[in-house]
């Protein structure tokens, strides 16, 4: 038998196991699942959700509601579709849910800081530079313009990053240094002489 075969046959023996160790209540195999497959769970929610906070939200959601329906899976060896597709009915029940958001400017809240209001050419340079930086973006390639706003506008992680764009960490580092040095050389070129 290959040696990748072997291989493959025991992470399969492990996991079912793990699986079937867990149905008998084992909390310990249990845990051992969620550490080896909150990664994959995570990615499949986000991809739905696009947001951080509620993907980690909906993640513990996938486990609890695994832990808790585990017996009920008659193959172990189906574990992991089996609990992506917990994943994917759960981020589609909360994207359905979800309150409609609307975007409203910053200035629209500066009424309920109290006390700290912005003269008004404050609020017209803050909004003159913020179509700079609209229309800088803009101007950007497409991967530039995608690594920026997943990171900036967006908040994800390097490690969100990576499985989005299927790039290792290091890769998605470069790109954000080249996407930042490139929107200040446009940004540069669009200020007047």
């Amino acid at each position: 038998m290959p040696a990748g075969k072997a291989r493959e046959t025991m992470e399969e023996f492990q996991l079912i196991n793990l699986v079937l160790a867990a149905q008998d209540g084992d909390r310990e195999a249990f845990g051992e699942l969620v550490l080896e497959f909150q990664g994959s769970v995570f990615s499949v929610v986000m991809k739905r959700l696009r947001n951080t906070a509620e993907a980690h939200e909906v993640t513990q959601e996938v486990f609890l509601r695994a832990m808790r329906k585990i017996d009920q899976l008659r193959e172990p060896i189906r574990f992991v579709g089996w609990l992506h597709r917990i994943a994917v009915r759960l981020s589609i029940n909360r994207a359905v849910r979800r309150p409609q958001e609307s975007a409203q400017n910053p200035e629209m809240f500066a009424s309920f800081s109290g006390g700290n209001a912005m003269e008004p050419w404050q609020h017209m340079l803050n909004d003159e530079q913020a179509e700079q930086l609209r229309a800088g973006i803009g101007r950007l390639r497409d991967l530039d313009r995608d690594t920026l706003t997943a990171f900036y506008f967006q908040g994800q992680s390097l490690q969100e990053m990576s499985a989005r764009f299927g790039s290792p960490v290091g890769t998605i580092k470069r790109r954000l240094h080249t996407a930042r040095h490139r929107l200040r050389e446009q940004l540069a070129d669009m200020q007047p002489v």
